[in-house]
């Protein structure tokens, strides 16, 4: 039920991961799995689902020499998870970056690189004057939008610049390919846009995109709904995981599950139909607040 490749130089040592997750994966235990597969696993069937499968691909990207006889390896790992309630199935995708450590050639620890959060202060984004407000609709393309979620969802746009954390970059990505129109350049404080190499804050930073589309009084704006059913694939999803009032995360909306629940695709943790409440995250807390926002409506 294990299918894993490594690809990258040093193939001995990407043989060895390739054993180890082989191993773990097919193995079915617990005790062998990282925490999130674990987690994930756990909360599906939490939920009524079943995981009879669990399949994954690696990457490898950078090798070190760290002394002392000791490699360091850092990859990207893709598991992908088979998804089944009744009679429906989905697969649900998501990369990790891993960092294996070989003390002569051998394996000895495999742990996952956690990203941190921008703590940057966070900057203020100016509303438009009433004065100014022109009657700027458009006509949300959800299909363009979704499409473009699915194409990029584990890649990246050579089009536009890449961060380390992406999530808010990547939304605001899918909400210009489903027409979304920009306004406000060259403010970076101002509107939500991307031209000649610089951006708005509201393109970038979670913070600002969720506080920009309860704001917005024309072009890109967003409807606040109370529950998560009401949104489309189209939608956007912004995350509190702390519940301090520092908005941390935005994901789109790609598709429902059996129960009509959203299912998203995100970017800094590549995700690709994740359950939308993002329980399985190591920033999620149960304080955690969310925001719904129909997009065109």
């Amino acid at each position: 039920h294990t299918y894993l490749e490594m690809r990258g130089e040093c193939m001995d040592l990407g043989a060895q991961i390739k054993k180890y997750w082989i191993e773990n994966l097919e193995s079915n235990r617990e005790e062998n799995l990282p925490n999130w597969i674990v987690k994930k696993k756990r909360l599906h069937e939490q939920r009524g689902n079943k995981v009879p499968r669990i399949t994954g691909k690696g990457h490898v990207y950078r090798i070190l020499d760290v002394g002392d006889e000791k490699q360091q390896i850092e990859y990207r790992l893709g598991v992908t998870f088979l998804i089944k309630r009744n009679n429906n199935f989905y697969h649900e995708e998501e990369e990790r970056t891993h960092q294996a450590l070989f003390y002569k050639g051998t394996l000895v620890e495999d742990k996952q690189v956690k990203y941190e959060d921008q703590q940057d202060p966070l900057p203020k984004i100016q509303p438009i004057d009433e004065g100014e407000v022109r009657n700027q609709r458009f006509e949300y393309d959800r299909r363009a939008a979704v499409q473009y979620a699915e194409r990029w969802w584990n890649d990246y746009n050579p089009e536009f610049e890449k961060f380390d954390v992406d999530c808010t970059n990547f939304v605001s990505q899918c909400l210009y390919a489903g027409g979304a129109p920009m306004r406000g350049a060259p403010n970076r404080s101002n509107g939500w846009w991307y031209q000649n190499e610089t951006w708005s804050y509201s393109w970038a930073v979670a913070h600002s995109l969720r506080w920009y589309l309860s704001g917005s009084n024309q072009g890109l704006i967003g409807k606040a709904v109370d529950d998560p059913t009401e949104l489309r694939p189209g939608d956007i999803i912004c995350y509190d995981f702390q519940g301090d009032g520092r908005w941390d995360h935005n994901t789109i909306v790609v598709a429902k599950d059996a129960d009509g629940m959203p299912l998203v695709n995100a970017h800094t943790d590549n995700s690709r139909h994740r359950y939308w409440s993002y329980e399985d995250s190591a920033a999620w807390t149960e304080d955690c607040k969310y925001k719904f926002f129909q997009i065109g409506e």
